[in-house]
């Protein structure tokens, strides 16, 4: 299966619907970033919803640069606040990945 990639601004309700979930594969990441099935219904999606395209290299450096920032905040917090509040709530350091 191969995918297109994009950046939107999801503006709640009705972003995307059951129907358009149904129809392709659709994730969202970091910083807007959209990976959405390579078919007609994916790509008309991101045509409804104002989206940029952009290649698999530059959808991952956008959401590379959203976890680095969220890294060096996380970095700055006390030890204290990095430690769980509650038992069995974690916090965690961001992590990046692999884009699908």
């Amino acid at each position: 299966m191969s995918n297109t990639y994009c950046v939107a601004t999801n503006w709640g309700k009705g972003f995307f619907t059951r129907s358009d979930r149904n129809a392709f594969y659709l994730s969202g990441h970091g910083a807007n970033v959209w990976v959405v099935g390579n078919n007609a219904a994916g790509v008309s999606w991101i045509n409804r919803v104002n989206g940029t395209a952009k290649v698999k290299a530059e959808a991952q450096a956008i959401v590379d640069a959203d976890i680095e920032t969220a890294q060096a905040e996380w970095d700055a917090l006390p030890e204290a606040e990095k430690a769980p509040a509650e038992r069995f709530v974690l916090r965690t350091r961001p992590e990046k990945y692999i884009l699908p």
